[in-house]
């Protein structure tokens, strides 16, 4: 599917067996609020669902955002339909577990790290070169953001985890707040 100016939406399907893994790595509780930025069809949601978090599904393109519903209904998922860099959070404590478009990288971490976010844990699957940088503290507002929360690699996610493959290798950034 084409977005706006005919360019290709960028999405990149993780295999369900690394999505278990990787929720698997993020240590889910039962009854956590989890946002799953950019859900797709629900490859991380399922995962979520199972380990019985409540999960709020965050998609933009209306077709997956439809299929994440009919998927999905009957159990503790909230489908919303937006845009990763505009998102609204949640009032409450909560922890994100995502596989975002890499365009909304920036967008998403300087939200979910700005001053009044609940954050309490975040493990997402990006660029590998953006997850060294943020992990670094080479990124946007890291002398603001690092004072209230601790940035590191988690997994590497190889090309063929997905589908179709992106053009790089992945790794889960994980931020955890410190207090």
């Amino acid at each position: 599917m084409p977005a706006s100016g005919g360019r290709p939406w960028g999405w990149h399907r993780l295999a369900p067996s690394w999505a278990e893994r990787l929720v698997a790595d993020a240590d889910v509780r039962p009854g956590e609020l989890v946002v799953d930025v950019g859900a797709g069809t629900g490859a991380l949601t399922a995962p979520l669902v199972a380990a019985g978090a409540r999960v709020i599904a965050v998609e933009l393109h209306p077709a997956r955002a439809a299929a994440l519903r009919e998927r999905f209904a009957g159990e503790d998922v909230v489908v919303v339909r937006a845009d990763a860099a505009d998102l609204r959070l949640p009032r409450r404590p909560f922890r994100v577990v995502a596989n975002p478009p890499f365009a909304t990288t920036t967008a998403l971490l300087r939200r979910l790290l700005a001053p009044g976010s609940r954050l309490v844990r975040a493990d997402l699957v990006l660029q590998d070169a953006a997850a060294r940088r943020w992990a670094a503290g080479r990124a946007p507002g890291a002398g603001r953001w690092a004072r209230d929360h601790a940035v590191g690699l988690g997994r590497r996610i190889p090309r063929r985890a997905f589908s179709p493959p992106p053009r790089v290798d992945c790794r889960v950034l994980v931020v955890t707040r410190r207090c």
